[in-house]
């Protein structure tokens, strides 16, 4: 990459930083204008809202990918799955931009080669793969499943509010994920 380019993309991800951490317009053409650049220039770099979004963010997606070998290491598949589940649940509810970027990209086929999505499906994956082979999973289940299901409840009022009701709704949630005894081991473990 180019100096000149590098150096775009790198003032287009810290006015991101700074526009989505105030609240107000959180628009690509403020991003842009505050970096400096066109708008012809932010979508080279990123070509989608969610791109950009997953892109300032990507620390918590390295965290996110990093955590599934630990989780799988260190617990059964299905307590691996919860509580990965419960920190995606936590960033979604608490980064409202991290948790809108997770929606299906407009006019993309979920899950896609293109989707900005991708790594943390792949991690998604790995983790209903070894409950699908550990029999605690409803077979056939996929990661944008579970990641379509999951999303409503980022927004089970703020970040602080209805914690209890969007911890609710996620026990709901597992139960319905899991045949019935291995979703009773999970919420019992787990809770």
């Amino acid at each position: 990459m180019r100096s000149d380019a590098h150096s775009n993309r790198l003032r287009i991800l810290e006015a991101a930083m700074e526009v989505f951490a105030t609240p107000g317009d959180t628009s690509l053409k403020r991003i842009a204008h505050r970096a400096g650049v066109g708008k012809g220039t932010l979508y080279r770099h990123f070509p989608t809202r969610e791109s950009l979004v997953l892109q300032v963010y990507a620390e918590e997606v390295e965290g996110l990918e990093a955590a599934v070998r630990v989780l799988l290491d260190a617990l059964s598949p299905l307590l691996a799955l919860r509580a990965w589940l419960e920190r995606l649940l936590k960033l979604g509810r608490c980064l409202p931009e991290f948790a809108a970027a997770l929606h299906p990209p407009t006019g993309m086929s979920p899950g896609g080669c293109g989707d900005p999505r991708r790594p943390l499906l792949d991690a998604l994956a790995a983790l209903v793969s070894a409950n699908e082979s550990a029999g605690t999973i409803t077979p056939g289940t996929t990661a944008e499943d579970v990641l379509l299901l999951l999303g409503p409840l980022w927004h089970v009022g703020g970040a602080d509010e209805d914690g209890a009701r969007a911890q609710r709704l996620f026990e709901t949630l597992l139960r319905g994920l899991c045949p019935s005894g291995s979703a009773r081991e999970c919420l019992v473990t787990g809770a």
